[in-house]
């Protein structure tokens, strides 16, 4: 099995993991624009061997991992490249833009596009880890418009490696994933930003900062360079679930100078809840 993953990185670099410890006999062969990562990779046996766009002609299965900005203009080259026997699939964070970009294309039938919702505030060849997607959700859009005896094939992968799997239409993908996904990396992006602007004059805010703190800015380590594509291409939803923030942040501010403690305590009381959700979810895992 020739398996080939462009964009050698934390999701690339952990499904050839995966599927490197299921098959010993999978050769792996990366892509990357950038070729110290490739190099970076090899080290590590992330990958067997580097390669390039000429090659995919003898790939089994194509990786592409790569931010998404890159995925819709990689996406139908590498369609042109395969041969018919190949499956492709991204893992981008968008779906609509991507599912779009190859709707027309003669090898639509070979892609199926997926959203494996995992991953670590860590990117490159180093963050790759083995059992990063046990027991989490791999979403599959369009699963109709790939071929079955390759969908086989990619969803025998995705459940060997860990993953469960769940259909759904691009658009509510990219609906629900803005605010579960996007509106929380924004979130902890922008509370860094307000408490890295006050350190200039009072260290002491760092000083104190304990593990809440560092939970919640976690996400802000993430890689701009994947992220500022993902908040264009979903622009629109992230737009939305920004002003139910603000707004949300706007009432809570009010309250506090309005001296309203009773709201605020209900306010905090009815969020709690969150947490039989996510045990709810914990448990279905």
């Amino acid at each position: 099995m020739n398996i080939y993953v462009i964009g050698v990185g934390l999701i690339g670099g952990s499904i050839a993991l995966d599927a490197k410890g299921l098959n010993p006999d999978a050769k792996i062969f990366g892509i990357d624009s950038n070729e110290k990562h490739l190099q970076e990779a090899i080290a590590l046996g992330v990958i067997d061997e580097a390669a390039t766009f000429d090659d995919l002609s003898k790939a089994d299965f194509v990786i592409v991992s790569v931010p998404v900005d890159t995925a819709i203009v990689v996406l139908p080259t590498v369609l042109d490249l395969i041969s018919d026997s190949a499956i492709v699939f991204d893992v981008g964070s968008t779906k609509t833009p991507i599912c779009e970009a190859v709707a027309g294309h003669p090898r639509r039938r070979n892609f199926i596009a997926t959203h494996p919702i995992a991953g670590t505030e860590f990117s490159g060849p180093s963050a790759a880890i083995k059992g990063l997607f046990q027991g989490k959700t791999n979403i599959i859009c369009e699963v109709e418009k790939t071929t079955f005896k390759l969908q086989e094939r990619a969803l025998l992968l995705f459940s060997a490696i860990g993953m469960r799997i769940r259909y759904m239409d691009p658009k509510s993908h990219d609906k629900h994933i803005a605010y579960v996904s996007h509106l929380s990396h924004i979130s902890s992006f922008m509370l860094g930003k307000t408490v890295i602007n006050k350190e200039k004059d009072e260290q002491d805010i760092f000083d104190m900062a304990g593990s809440g703190f560092e939970s919640t800015v976690r996400l802000a380590k993430s890689s701009p360079a994947m992220w500022t594509p993902i908040f264009k291409q979903n622009k629109k939803q992230v737009v939305k679930t920004l002003e139910e923030y603000i707004s949300n942040l706007s009432k809570f501010k009010d309250l506090l100078v309005n001296d309203d403690y009773e709201a605020i305590y209900h306010e905090m009381e009815s969020v709690n809840r969150i947490k039989e959700i996510l045990n709810g979810m914990n448990a279905k895992k």
